[in-house]
């Protein structure tokens, strides 16, 4: 079973350039209640560790690249996200982890939810025993 769904954007280019489009429960496959995104991110740092109880999300490199691993407590799996037209939905009772960020690397979030710090699961046993409950 693979836990990379991945979202696929049409970029709607001419001449000038390119453009993305994301609307909420279109191309973003829920509604929109929080956009962010993760730059200057110093060599060797990795991000993330954490499951989110009830929140969604769609995770694009913007500009450079980053691998993300997605576990949902049986499997693991490992992708590299390097294009503004292609993302990666999250599902909630996902851990998630965000390593090798390129010089330059934007990350970009579509959540869900609004932030809200009680749905996160930031313990990795923790996520064991909830997710396999």
């Amino acid at each position: 079973m693979s836990l990379i769904n991945f979202i696929d954007i049409k970029s709607l280019g001419d001449s000038r350039g390119d453009l993305i489009s994301l609307e909420e429960n279109g191309n973003i496959p829920f509604s929109i209640k929080r956009v962010y995104y993760i730059f200057n991110t110093e060599q060797g740092v990795a991000r993330g560790f954490h499951a989110h109880k009830a929140l969604r999300q769609v995770a694009f490199c913007i500009a450079g690249q980053c691998e993300f691993i997605l576990d949902d407590g049986k499997n693991r799996q490992t992708v590299l996200l390097d294009s503004p037209t292609k993302g990666i939905l999250i599902e909630h009772m996902q851990w998630r982890e965000m390593h090798n960020f390129s010089e330059g690397c934007i990350l970009m979030v579509i959540a869900s939810e609004h932030y809200d710090e009680s749905d996160y699961i930031r313990d990795y046993e923790q996520f064991l025993r909830e997710v396999n409950q």
